[in-house]
């Protein structure tokens, strides 16, 4: 019996059917399912579903749980929000799409009934996704301080640039005079990083990308960099702090802190049917191959 856990945040209304066809699937197929408290509130509250499924609350009881998979119901940005609730314990990640294709939860909702039955078969693939991870020479705590897509600094309260003096390993690389600066994993590299003309990366490329957002310098570009480098970045700003961003989680930091950002000590991992693979993703979501000219 396949051990099911369930995370979601806000759902369409028009993925209703979707939804309860998926959690009748899993009751059909014999899993032993738990969903997130905060999650199935929210399904009962909006559809009155009247479930009653055993629940977890927090991510110190899903890894306590240890479930074979956390299905993530939602889009990129709720899959983005449940590797906090995974943290470093390993749990796989299965995506399902109920907005638009996305690259993490590529899983649609057409395909999902076919593709949960096979991964319940055992028909799937892992894939590790490299993870950054940041730390300050300062008081301050980021918790979690991990990031499966990217890691960014910018400028808050103010419509001046900010610099950022990075090193990369102990070595002077660049001030960068920008409204903020990314700093990418090949997952994120089709994230925020794309939408300020930094390169797309396979997902298995041992790689990070430097990605300045709207640099002051235009001959300032993306810079790709070994996954095994260390990055020291320190923010002057004339507001006195700025904005640290993991993911989705923002904290503010004191202008003079210095971040330390390398490779976590761990990767995500993310389930892979045998109808997924990361260039039709690329075909689908970015529409490539089509002419639009008429």
């Amino acid at each position: 019996m396949a051990r099911i856990a369930i995370y979601g945040k806000r759902v369409p209304d028009e993925a209703q059917p979707f939804v309860e066809r998926t959690l009748a699937s899993l009751r059909e197929e014999g899993c032993d399912i738990t969903i997130y408290r905060g999650f199935q509130h929210r399904l009962n509250e909006s559809w009155n579903l009247g479930l009653d499924l055993p629940e977890y609350t927090s991510a110190e009881a899903l890894q306590a749980l240890n479930p074979d998979f956390l299905l993530v119901i939602g889009g990129d940005g709720t899959l983005l929000d449940a590797t906090s609730q995974v943290g470093r314990s390993g749990i796989p990640l299965i995506g399902l799409n109920t907005g638009r294709l996305g690259f993490l939860a590529n899983i649609t909702r057409d395909e999902a009934p076919t593709a949960l039955k096979r991964i319940l078969q055992g028909a799937y693939r892992i894939e590790e996704r490299f993870t950054l991870q940041a730390s300050t020479d300062g008081p301050e705590l980021l918790d979690p301080n991990f990031a499966l897509n990217e890691i960014a600094v910018s400028r808050k309260g103010t419509t001046s640039m900010i610099s950022v003096h990075v090193h990369l390993d102990g070595q002077f690389l660049n001030t960068y005079w920008a409204d903020g600066l990314l700093l990418s994993t090949p997952t994120g590299s089709t994230g925020y990083n794309l939408s300020c003309g930094g390169p797309i990366l396979m997902p298995q490329s041992p790689n990070f990308i430097i990605t300045p957002i709207a640099p002051h310098n235009l001959t300032v570009r993306p810079l790709v960099i070994p996954n095994d480098g260390v990055l020291e970045l320190r923010i002057e700003a004339r507001e006195g702090n700025f904005l640290c961003s993991l993911d989705s989680r923002v904290f503010t930091l004191d202008v003079g802190t210095t971040l330390r950002i390398q490779q976590a000590d761990f990767k995500f991992r993310l389930v892979q049917t045998e109808v997924q693979d990361f260039p039709t993703t690329l075909r689908n979501k970015l529409l490539w191959g089509l002419d639009r000219r008429n």
